[in-house]
């Protein structure tokens, strides 16, 4: 069976993770913060905290831009629930945007027409390790939304948060994601490009009309309880004494996982070459068939080309089902990324109704994303292209293939 996303690991990754258990000291400290000024350096910033998850980066991206209730978040319809679940967290309003026709991401035309006088943010998706470019919706936003106080005034329009769980070591022209929105959040969960097993990194742009010291002092802060001090700082001599200024989290990474993290960056630039590799094999494998792979290339972007997201053309979601479960059988593991939010009961509970996302709701009925990972050799890509292509001359036999 060829597996959809297993994680790369090297005797480098463990061997990084043994020393940092033998040192005495798991949780978070110095590995950490080397951990933390690469992830910067990758991302062109001049700060990043690692944290838990993406998903802790996001919701203290919306608390940091005093995102609460009576607040409205603009968020895609077509992304996985943490973009979205986090608006809910701090208690503002989620108001979804579709997608355009035929493609997974919103306009910025349609995301700045959902902005009204209550918006204090704005959460953008580079869904697959595509790049979302902020800059113009930065500019069309100016004026804009609820911006009486915090980074909003200090910005003149709403926050610009971006959900770059897929997308680290990205770039736009000659901006790294991280420098494009204003607060970017990062994944490295196990089905990462690079991962901690479980974790995520929030940075800011090097130009961020604020007090950045200030700025990571409090995401620090509030990824440990609203604690003053850190385990390590309260560990030398007669430095124990701390305080608690707020009630919040505790989200921080422990440097056993950012050991691993900070192993895979070592390699980094040569996985997101591979990984780049493999899409083009897919490119040239799937030509003919009628398949359409979501374009990584683009006007200045350079993916990474995390996911391998492909349109079938089959007629719905049933057909696109029955070829997974075809490819399974070739012995071959394929995916769905994603169900759009008002399909899902959580949503559909808050009243979304997925009627109001017909862009969205087209392309994920047929949505399909391939393998890619580094243990796939050239030979699997040949085989999953000729399993796809036996599955859709199947689906041509059923009478369900699209006439697109």
């Amino acid at each position: 069976m060829i597996p959809f996303s297993p994680p790369t690991l090297t005797e480098d990754d463990i061997n990084a993770v043994v020393e940092v258990l033998r040192s005495g000291w798991i949780t978070s400290g110095p590995v950490g913060r080397r951990f933390e000024e690469r992830i910067a350096e990758v991302s062109g910033t001049t700060g990043a905290v690692a944290l838990s998850s993406a998903t802790a980066a996001l919701e203290l991206a919306l608390r940091a831009a005093g995102t609460g209730p009576g607040d409205e978040v603009v968020v895609p319809a077509y992304t996985y629930t943490a973009s979205a679940s986090v608006i809910d967290h701090v208690g503002a309003k989620i108001v979804m945007v579709d997608s355009e026709p035929g493609s997974p991401f919103p306009s910025v035309e349609r995301i700045a027409a959902a902005v009204t006088g209550r918006t204090r943010a704005v959460i953008t998706v580079d869904l697959a390790g595509i790049p979302f470019d902020s800059r113009p919706l930065a500019t069309l936003l100016a004026g804009r939304g609820r911006i009486d106080a915090g980074l909003g005034a200090a910005l003149g329009r709403p926050v610009i948060i971006s959900d770059s769980a897929h997308s680290l070591g990205a770039r736009l022209d000659s901006y790294p994601t991280g420098s494009l929105a204003d607060l970017t959040a990062f994944s490295f969960h196990a089905v990462k490009n690079l991962t901690t097993a479980e974790g995520g990194a929030l940075t800011w742009r090097s130009d961020l009309p604020t007090d950045q010291e200030a700025l990571e002092r409090w995401v620090r802060t509030y990824s440990l309880h609203g604690q003053t001090k850190d385990a390590l700082a309260k560990s030398r001599g007669a430095s124990w004494e701390y305080d608690v200024i707020a009630p919040a989290y505790k989200c921080n990474l422990p440097d056993t996982l950012a050991a691993l993290g900070l192993s895979q960056l070592d390699r980094y630039a040569r996985t997101l070459e591979r990984r780049r590799e493999l899409l083009a094999q897919y490119a040239e494998g799937l030509a003919g068939t009628g398949v359409t792979l979501l374009d990584h290339g683009g006007d200045g972007v350079v993916s990474a080309a995390h996911l391998a997201i492909a349109t079938l053309p089959v007629a719905d979601v049933a057909e696109r089902n029955r070829v997974i479960q075809d490819l399974y059988e070739a012995g071959v593991s394929a995916n769905v990324h994603y169900k759009p939010l008002p399909l899902l009961t959580a949503y559909r509970d808050l009243g979304f109704d997925i009627a109001d996302f017909p862009g969205a709701h087209a392309f994920y009925s047929t949505e399909l994303t391939l393998p890619l990972h580094l243990a796939l050799s050239d030979a699997d890509v040949a085989q999953v292209c000729t399993a796809l292509a036996t599955a859709l001359r199947r689906s041509a036999t059923r009478g369900t293939v699209s006439a697109a």
